[in-house]
């Protein structure tokens, strides 16, 4: 109460109203003069003076928007690049469009400040001044999580929100998602982001594509709202609306772009599928030839393959009389080298009965 009455008691700012300018707010102009006139040409001046701010505003608009976009697109490619050195570069040139940007936000912050030192007019003194009433806050310390910790915590969120995650994958309508994410605003996040671009891997390895694509695109949704939350640096549930109201109005460049990442991720997500399954297939078939090396730790496959077709009739017959035969016909050296193999590769048993000397498996 008495924080009230100090409030009531201060002072009023009447400065905001001293230069006003109005086009017909001078009474005595000279008789050669067409008053009417002259008030026209007066406001005609000032409204193209305004149009040209308008302009000027807009075009920084457009800018801050478009290398945001950009910002996007290289964030999301640094994390599937492999490479040092395209890693290296592409940090490159992240770091200049994030100058740029900062260029960009400086101007419209000058912009910002002019417009509000501008003089009032008959065109501006009767809009809103604000259509919202915000409150600062001082941000919570947060404390800095190890990589283990932090690995952690992002596990345990996947693992207690998957299902709900899976839901937002599978929305399609835009003013679903909206709603969706403004029903559940502890999705709006980037572990969610990072369970949909698994998800997407594995449904292309399933090839499921198309529940691949649809998944994509609600990923690059989500990515969208944590880079527009960065950039505005406020917490990526408070960009939901300004997001999908942007794609509501369905404004070119923006769709443009949003539609060049989708594309371009659902190729890394493609590529990163086939890369995984070609590794899974190169260790399957690595640990099916360990199981069957033989005690000198040859693949008898392997030397089944090098032997001389002489060799080879002998195992496909099973016969171990004409092996006996045409190891004996062979030069000394070269016959106890492809013995020593088949011993080796478990092909041939020493002191084994007949059926030792049997082919190798298909």
């Amino acid at each position: 109460y008495n924080e009230y009455k100090s409030y009531l008691r201060m002072p009023i700012d009447y400065s905001k109203w001293k230069d006003i300018e109005i086009s017909d707010d001078e009474d005595d102009t000279h008789p050669n003069i067409d008053t009417p006139s002259l008030f026209r040409w007066r406001h005609q001046a000032r409204v193209e003076r305004m149009g040209e701010f308008e302009k000027q505003k807009n075009e920084t608009k457009e800018k801050l928007e478009s290398t945001q976009v950009e910002l996007t697109k290289l964030r999301n490619k640094l994390r599937e690049a492999d490479q040092d050195t395209e890693k290296k570069q592409i940090e490159q040139d992240i770091e200049k469009l994030s100058n740029q940007f900062h260029e960009w936000k400086g101007k419209e912050s000058e912009l910002a400040k002019q417009e509000k030192l501008a003089p009032w007019n008959i065109d501006t003194i009767c809009r809103d001044g604000f259509s919202k009433t915000t409150v600062n806050k001082s941000k919570p310390v947060e404390k800095e999580l190890t990589e283990d910790e932090r690995h952690e915590q992002t596990v345990s969120f996947m693992e207690k929100y998957k299902e709900e995650i899976k839901k937002f994958g599978f929305y399609s309508k835009w003013e679903d998602s909206k709603q969706y994410l403004l029903d559940n605003p502890h999705l709006a996040c980037e572990d969610t982001a990072s369970y949909l671009t698994c998800w997407c891997v594995n449904l292309e390895m399933e090839e499921k594509h198309d529940l691949m694509k649809q998944v994509a695109h609600q990923t690059i949704v989500m990515q969208y709202i944590l880079e527009l939350a960065k950039t505005m640096e406020v917490p990526p549930i408070a960009c939901v609306p300004s997001f999908f109201t942007k794609i509501a109005k369905c404004d070119d460049k923006y769709m443009e772009g949003f539609n060049l990442e989708l594309n371009a991720f659902i190729g890394r997500i493609e590529k990163r599928s086939k890369e995984k399954m070609d590794k899974l297939m190169k260790e399957a078939e690595e640990e099916e030839r360990q199981k069957r090396l033989g005690p000198g730790g040859l693949d008898p496959v392997e030397v089944y393959e090098e032997l001389p077709d002489e060799l080879k009739k002998c195992f496909d017959t099973k016969d171990v009389q004409l092996l006996q035969d045409t190891l004996l016909a062979m030069p000394k050296d070269e016959a106890e080298q492809w013995l020593q193999k088949c011993v080796d590769s478990g092909l041939w048993v020493p002191g084994g009965n007949d059926e030792s000397a049997s082919a190798p498996p298909e």
